[in-house]
C-alpha cells in the first residue's frame, strides 16, 4: 500500500466545510496531514461547536480516505474548533453611545392606543423602586404624554452648563428624570412637522440634555415604524426593545411588524419580549371573575410564533387608566395587585436583558443582581 499526504488531500477535497459550500481544503480548514506507515493523523479546524457537526465531519473525513485512497489505512483526526467573529454588516446602523448611560431599551408598539406609555411610565416607576438610576425620554412627537403622566406637565427643562456647553436638566419626579417634547410645545396647538423636523428635534431632545448617570433610558416610541425609530436606532445603540400589543388580532398583526422592524438586519435590534396590556377585565364587585373582551392569550401565542419571550401581561384596569390621567402611575401603590403586575413585568423584562446584553458591546451590562428588589430575577 504506497500513498502520499497528495492523495489525502485529494480525498478531502471531496469533503464540504461545515456552513461554508467549499471543500475543507480550498477553505483551509485542513490545517495538516501527517503519515505514519498506514497511519494518517489529520488536524482539523471547524467553527461549528456542535456535536453533530463534530461527528459529521469526523465521519466524511474517514470515510472520504478509506474509499478514495485504501480501506487499510487508519486514520486519525484531531478536531479543533475554532469560533469565528462574526462578519460586520457594511449597512448596519449603528448609533453613538451616550456617555454614563449604561442601558438603553426602547418600548414600541405596531399600532397607537395599546398602552405602550402606560407600561413605560410604570416599568421605569417599577426600576426606580428597584433601586436604579432611571430616565424616560417621551419619543412621541407627535402625541407625548409622560409628562402628564409623571405630573409634571407644566414644568421646563433648566439649562445647565456642562463642560462649556448649554444642555438641558430633565425634569425630575418619582426618582425618574424625564424629557417631552410636551414641554416646549402648546398643549392646544398640533404638532406639524415632516419626518427630518421631527428626527432634528429628537437627536437634540438625546444630546442636549444632561442625564447624568442612567443604569436606563427608557425610549416611548410613536406608534408604527417609521423615521422616528430609524432616527432612534441610528442615533443611539439601543440594547434591547420591548414590544406591547393588546390581545385581539388586529393589534397582533401591527405588533409583528414592530417585531420585524427591530429585526431587521440593518437595525439589528435583540427584542427582549412582549407584553400583553388590557389582557382581561375583571370586575371590582367580582374580583374572582376575568372576562377577556379582546382576546384570549394573543400576545403570548405572537411571542411563541415569533420565538420572543413573553414578558407578562396586564389587566385592563379603570384604576391604571385613572393614576395615569391624574399624573400618579399604579406602579407608584404599594403592596397592590397591580404594582406587583407591573414588578414582575420590568423583572421579566431584566432578565431577559442580562442574557441579551452578552451580545451587545456598546453599553455596559448593569449588574442588577447586586440591586435591591431583584432576588426574583432569573439568571
Amino acid at each position: 500500500m504506497s500513498f502520499n499526504k497528495q492523495n489525502i488531500y485529494n480525498a478531502l477535497e471531496t469533503i464540504t466545510a461545515p456552513g461554508e459550500g467549499k471543500s475543507l481544503i480550498e477553505n483551509k480548514n485542513v490545517t495538516n496531514v501527517v503519515i505514519f506507515g498506514n497511519e494518517v493523523n489529520v488536524d482539523v479546524t471547524i467553527n461549528n461547536p456542535t456535536l453533530q457537526a463534530k461527528k459529521k465531519i469526523e465521519a466524511e473525513i474517514t470515510k472520504a480516505i478509506k474509499t478514495n485512497v485504501s480501506e487499510d489505512i487508519e486514520v486519525k483526526i484531531n478536531l479543533k474548533v475554532e469560533k469565528t467573529a462574526p462578519k460586520e454588516n457594511p449597512n448596519q446602523i449603528k448609533g453613538k453611545a451616550i456617555p454614563n448611560i449604561k442601558n438603553i431599551i426602547a418600548i414600541a408598539s405596531g399600532k397607537g392606543g395599546v398602552g405602550k406609555s402606560t407600561i413605560t411610565a410604570n416599568t421605569a416607576i417599577s426600576l426606580a423602586k428597584m433601586g436604579f438610576k432611571v430616565g424616560v425620554l417621551d419619543a412621541d412627537i407627535y402625541g407625548p404624554s409622560q409628562h402628564i403622566m409623571f405630573d409634571v406637565e407644566k414644568a421646563k427643562p433648566l439649562s445647565v452648563t456642562v463642560d462649556g456647553r448649554p444642555k438641558m436638566k430633565p425634569v425630575e419626579n418619582y426618582g425618574v428624570k424625564l424629557l417631552s417634547l410636551g414641554f416646549f410645545t402648546d398643549p392646544n396647538q398640533a404638532v406639524i412637522w415632516r419626518g427630518p423636523m421631527a428626527s432634528k428635534a429628537l437627536k437634540q431632545l438625546i444630546f442636549d440634555a444632561d442625564w447624568g448617570t442612567l443604569d436606563f433610558l427608557l425610549i416611548d416610541l410613536p406608534p408604527g415604524t417609521g423615521d422616528v425609530h430609524l432616527s432612534i436606532v441610528q442615533a443611539l445603540p439601543i440594547n434591547g426593545a420591548v414590544i406591547v400589543s393588546t390581545p385581539q388580532n388586529i393589534a397582533l398583526a401591527d405588533a409583528k411588524k414592530g417585531v420585524a422592524m427591530f429585526q431587521q438586519e440593518s437595525i439589528n435590534v435583540p427584542v427582549l419580549g412582549i407584553i400583553e396590556n388590557m389582557a382581561y377585565f375583571t370586575p371590582e364587585e367580582l374580583p374572582d371573575n376575568k372576562y377577556y373582551i379582546f382576546g384570549k392569550d394573543g400576545a403570548k401565542n405572537l411571542a411563541e410564533d415569533i420565538q420572543t419571550q413573553f414578558l407578562g401581561e396586564i389587566p385592563l384596569v379603570q384604576s391604571i387608566r385613572e393614576a395615569g390621567d391624574v399624573g400618579h402611575p399604579v406602579a407608584l401603590q404599594d403592596g397592590t395587585i397591580l404594582e406587583k403586575s407591573f414588578q414582575d413585568i420590568t423583572k421579566e423584562m431584566l432578565s431577559e436583558l442580562l442574557k441579551r446584553n452578552a451580545d451587545l458591546p456598546p453599553t455596559e451590562v448593569v449588574r442588577i443582581t447586586t440591586m435591591s428588589g431583584c432576588s426574583a430575577v432569573k439568571k
